[in-house]
């Protein structure tokens, strides 16, 4: 995440417009490993993500997908913008309005490039990207249109363009992870908070 400007609050709120479909909990009547979560997450970003205000709804489920989360980021061999160009290559043709707000905030900031995030939602094909990427992002986005199809020579062709097999691991859990995230958003109808669209853009 980043610093935000002096005025924004850091105090834990659950935006009861985070998601449309279901009720949103308050903050206070979470069980405590969440509020500290939620407030961790805050005074990070320096207001709270919508995607945890939404997930609060069901505790058990918060914590089997933020667990997974956070190991998808930390115990990985993928850099942290390779990790958020595969988000939002396949939100993108998911069609998945939050993730492509919220993850696109994250390209910016991890890639330091103010206009890769729109080239990936609009085409990842046609993006401004290495050509290991566009083969990293070829079989994200294979897996999530037509699982059915990725073959050997997908696994192959990563391997040719660089990437070590943990790292080929990876690519496939982060795709499969946030199919998953994709679903319960658009299910939810989860709304990005105002702050991602402008962030990582100057």
């Amino acid at each position: 995440m980043t610093d935000t400007d002096s005025e924004t609050s850091t105090d834990p709120t659950l935006n009861d417009d985070a998601m449309d479909r279901f009720p949103v909990p308050a903050f206070e009547d979470l069980p405590e490993d969440l509020q500290e979560r939620i407030a961790e997450e805050t005074e990070r970003a320096g207001f709270t993500p919508n995607v945890f205000s939404a997930f609060a709804y069901k505790p058990s489920h918060f914590r089997a997908f933020f667990e997974y989360h956070d190991a998808l980021v930390e115990d990985t061999a993928l850099a942290r913008e390779e990790i958020e160009m595969i988000v939002v290559a396949v939100s993108g043709v998911n069609h998945c309005y939050y993730c492509n707000v919220a993850h696109g905030a994250l390209v910016r900031i991890y890639a330091e490039d103010p206009t890769l995030a729109d080239q990936l939602i609009a085409n990842y094909r046609t993006a401004d990207i290495s050509e290991a990427h566009h083969t990293m992002l070829d079989v994200a986005v294979t897996l999530t249109e037509r699982p059915t199809e990725v073959e050997p020579a997908d696994l192959e062709a990563l391997r040719e363009a660089g990437f070590s097999e943990e790292a080929i691991w990876d690519i496939a859990a982060v795709t499969a992870f946030y199919n998953l995230s994709n679903r319960m958003a658009m299910f939810a109808e989860m709304q990005p908070n105002d702050e991602f669209h402008t962030l990582g853009r100057q």
